[in-house]
């Protein structure tokens, strides 16, 4: 288990206050990360974007600064993937023709073994568009034994690059529902972690857990939760907004949902 002390290192790094460090911070660190340790292949998977206007001052999601730190402390036991720099394409639609639900078929195989070697990434947008880079994620989900989603709320809902990967995977879902075949993921953990500003964290949260289990993922119960920054809904100042970042640093408080 990784010690206290390069717990603190690491998060200073992304100018997080040592003294909450000691508190909150690092006992969330500390009870997400004495999960993860249990497990050897984790996958951890960003959905958070921001444009830079300078180069010399990158400004990073919250999210993904979270993601950072995890993978920084795991070491060699974690892959982090930045989904917002691949290039998916949107869901298709396959799952509702009017033929009935088409999505996953063994027809819309990815036939590339060197992007989908087990023969397991079945989806029509992956087939139709050779630029296509599911298949980035798909290839290293199944070597994984756990999979943590990171995301950031937008209009009380996840974001679009977390909704567009969660829709292009439906195919996983497809399999074991709607075509009866086995459930690929069963053996899969997954948590999901997400930081917003002001409405729905915990909604989205409980939502996605849901989502995860539908999915056929076992999800975990300690990996599931959320920061934000206020619960006052109306609160739309520019004040507001700046001081989001001086809290997430400086006063860090996620809420578990079990």
């Amino acid at each position: 288990m990784i010690e206290k002390n390069s717990l603190i290192k690491i998060a200073s790094k992304y100018n997080l206050n040592e003294q909450i460090i000691n508190n909150r911070f690092l006992y969330i660190l500390e009870e997400s990360l004495k999960e993860l340790d249990k497990f050897k292949n984790i996958l951890l998977l960003t959905c958070s974007n921001r444009y830079q206007y300078d180069k010399n001052n990158i400004d990073i999601p919250k999210s993904k600064i979270l993601s950072m730190i995890f993978n920084e402390a795991l070491k060699d036991k974690s892959k982090l993937i930045d989904i917002t720099e691949l290039k998916i394409y949107p869901c298709e639609g396959n799952v509702s023709r009017a033929e009935g639900n088409e999505c996953g078929l063994k027809k819309a195989t990815l036939k590339d073994y060197d992007k989908n070697p087990t023969g397991d990434l079945r989806c029509w947008a992956s087939v139709n568009n050779k630029d296509d880079e599911l298949w980035k994620i798909s290839k290293e989900l199944f070597n994984s034994d756990i999979v943590l989603f990171f995301s950031s709320v937008r209009w009380g809902q996840t974001n679009m690059h977390y909704q567009k990967l969660i829709e292009r995977l439906t195919w996983l879902e497809n399999r074991h529902t709607t075509l009866g075949e086995n459930n690929i993921i069963k053996d899969i953990n997954s948590g999901f972690i997400c930081t917003g500003q002001n409405w729905n964290g915990i909604q989205v949260v409980n939502t996605q857990k849901m989502v995860h289990k539908f999915f056929g993922f076992k999800t975990n119960d300690k990996l599931y939760w959320n920061w934000q920054y206020t619960d006052l809904i109306n609160d739309e100042t520019q004040k507001s907004y700046k001081n989001s970042h001086k809290k997430f640093n400086n006063d860090f408080n996620p809420t578990f949902e079990v």
